[in-house]
């Protein structure tokens, strides 16, 4: 992570998250010590995986996660659960996500839903805070990934983070083949 200038301890910079990652923080429990969750300041007009990827460096494309939100309908009821893949990779939304919450449909949550919801800014969902009960969806090979890049629950800043405290999360469940 050597090409971000300026990483420390997210824990150090709750002011800078917003509310739900920063009592995600203070809460922090699990394998993973929370000093090991870094916070990167990044340009919020980079946010976007693609645009990061070209300006940070190609490296990039096999060390970050995207978190995104989908619904899954059955009959009158959805569910909403949050999906982690790498970048490179989509999440099955019609296949494994489908199947796990037992839905007849699933699709991405729509935009104001996703982040009304979290509480969180388009381009930075992440994992951390999300509310109590969701299923937190990681593929296997995120959480096989020594560290990854991902959100910070806003369009300025990155967290990094090992692979393997993402699966700990509140919510979280392995799930192979989620991201294609």
């Amino acid at each position: 992570m050597d090409a971000f200038d300026d990483h420390r301890p997210a824990v150090e910079c709750l002011d800078l998250l917003t509310a739900p990652v920063a009592d995600a923080l203070r809460a922090w429990r699990g394998p993973v010590p929370v000093e090991q969750v870094l916070y990167v300041d990044t340009d919020p007009d980079k946010a976007d995986t693609a645009v990061l990827v070209e300006h940070y460096g190609s490296w990039l494309v096999e060390q970050s996660a995207n978190c995104v939100v989908v619904a899954g309908k059955r009959g009158g009821e959805v569910t909403l659960a949050a999906c982690v893949v790498l970048s490179h990779t989509r999440v099955d939304v019609n296949g494994a996500v489908r199947r796990r919450l037992g839905a007849r449909k699933a699709s991405f949550a729509p935009m104001d839903t996703a982040l009304g919801e979290t509480g969180m800014e388009f381009g930075g969902v992440t994992p951390l805070g999300l509310p109590a009960g969701w299923p937190v969806l990681v593929d296997a090979a995120v959480a096989d990934t020594p560290y990854v890049l991902i959100g910070s629950g806003r369009r300025r800043g990155k967290l990094i983070l090992p692979g393997k405290a993402l699966a700990a999360l509140p919510g979280a469940e392995l799930l192979e083949g989620l991201g294609i």
